[in-house]
């Protein structure tokens, strides 16, 4: 580029410096003018051309001529340019009433219908007994409800039989003083059958309709008997020498198992639904799964799992009722906790510490949630909310240590046993949702102005 046409850019840059000035540009060619117009907004006059389409042209255009498509033309321009509106975003009424998806009526009743409301527990128990002579002993399970209906409790050297349907009580049995006290008490499924473990290592089998021993089983432990289990015919015996045995009752060489693996007293051993495994609690803090397709007849037997986690004796142990493979257990007074196991893995799931003993676990058969009895400081039992563990209700009434509970056969109401001698009756679980409608019954069902029994 040249000097001369180099000035001349620097004098038309100098002269566009100067505000409100008119630039005009030299033209040089028409064919250089050919270009399309664009409109530059600047440079419009919107006052003028806002009179121009509302007001300037009112009385010198004559009204017939306007066509209606004319008409619309005009009133879309102003419409598309906001020249009819005053004010931007103001109201000349109210605004409309937003429109109700769902009519108010219908959502609260759905709500109503769709919100489960909390279930009572109520605060106390409904029925207290004396339970003179009870031991109290961690160790030894003393109370057991039976599907009859009839609650089993061993007071000293003697076992009493409360039946629910009448709250008649009997006297099952007083042994000898050089055999007793009696350590454990356990209904058969049939409900008629019961075992009874004693202080001398036998075990006796009692029918309860006739109130006649059927047998004795004997030379398999070398201490006091202070758990049982039944699993049909099988009766699992647990006893202070560590051993555990398997007693088929309808032969007369009852020893059919042996599982070896607790170094101290077994107190606690419960069979799963299913029958296939057994849980054992020891005062050696351990619990071991034992897996009856593995089990070998007349030698020892290898545990399927061993669970290390407790720092107490193991006596609380329950089968969950919806997953068969999941079991609770509670630690005693230097563990306090509740621990949760997956039994085919051997994995502990969850635990939590409760704060104080704990004495007994029940699964409540109707609902997600687990109750727990404990001992010092405040001998109460404890509804849990199952997976949360967030607690339901704390129950009191006992002054000492809860050692024992049982379920009625309906799974609502519990029996608790301690060693302040009371036995006591809670509707802690509430009556099922199916049990709750009225259903034909040939028969008045034991506790049936409390409960319906499945």
């Amino acid at each position: 580029m040249d000097a001369g046409s180099m000035n001349t850019s620097s004098s038309l840059k100098a002269q566009s410096r100067f505000p409100l000035q008119q630039q005009f540009l030299p033209r040089t060619t028409s064919k250089e003018n050919l270009d399309r117009f664009i409109p530059n907004r600047s440079a419009m006059d919107m006052d003028y051309a806002h009179f121009m389409l509302t007001e300037g042209r009112k009385g010198k255009e004559n009204p017939t001529g306007n066509s209606p498509s004319r008409e619309a033309y005009k009133k879309q321009l102003a419409d598309s340019l906001n020249i009819n509106r005053t004010r931007i975003l103001a109201f000349k009424n109210k605004p409309p009433a937003p429109v109700e998806l769902i009519p108010q009526d219908y959502s609260l009743n759905h709500k109503a219908k769709s919100t489960k409301p909390r279930r009572h527990i109520p605060q106390s128990s409904e029925r207290t007994l004396d339970a003179p002579d009870i031991v109290d002993d961690f160790y030894l399970n003393l109370l057991d409800w039976g599907s009859s209906n009839v609650l089993a409790i061993a007071l000293g050297n003697t076992v009493y039989l409360w039946d629910a349907s009448d709250g008649s009580t009997s006297e099952l049995v007083t042994v000898d003083e050089e055999d007793g006290p009696v350590t454990s008490v356990n209904w058969a499924p049939d409900g008629r059958h019961i075992a009874i473990g004693l202080n001398n290592s036998h075990v006796q089998l009692w029918d309860s309709t006739s109130n006649r021993q059927l047998r004795t089983l004997s030379g398999g432990h070398r201490s006091r008997v202070g758990s049982l289990a039944w699993n049909n015919h099988i009766l699992t015996t647990g006893g202070m020498d560590g051993q555990i045995i398997n007693n088929d009752v309808r032969i007369r060489s009852h020893i059919v198992e042996t599982y070896r693996g607790h170094t101290q007293e077994v107190c606690g051993l419960k069979w799963s639904a299913s029958g296939q495994q057994l849980a054992s609690g020891g005062n050696d803090n351990l619990v071991h799964i034992w897996d009856r397709s593995t089990a070998l007849s007349n030698s020892a037997t290898q545990w399927l799992h061993r669970l290390e986690d407790h720092t107490s004796a193991v006596k609380a142990l329950a089968w969950c009722p919806f997953q068969g493979n999941l079991l609770a257990t509670g630690g005693g007074g230097g563990d306090r906790s509740i621990k949760f196991w997956n039994t085919h893995t051997g994995a502990c799931l969850n635990s939590i510490d409760t704060g104080s003993q704990v004495c007994a676990l029940l699964w409540n058969k109707n609902e997600r949630e687990l109750l727990s009895s404990h001992g010092f400081t405040q001998n109460q039992l404890t509804v849990w909310k199952y997976p949360s563990m967030v607690k339901m209700a704390e129950l009191n009434g006992h002054t000492s240590r809860v050692l024992y509970m049982a379920q009625s056969p309906d799974g609502c109401t519990v029996a608790t046993a301690a060693g302040d001698e009371t036995l006591r009756f809670w509707n802690v679980f509430g009556v099922p949702e199916m049990a709750a409608k009225p259903a034909i019954k040939a028969k008045p069902e034991p506790f049936s102005h409390l409960n319906r029994i499945r």
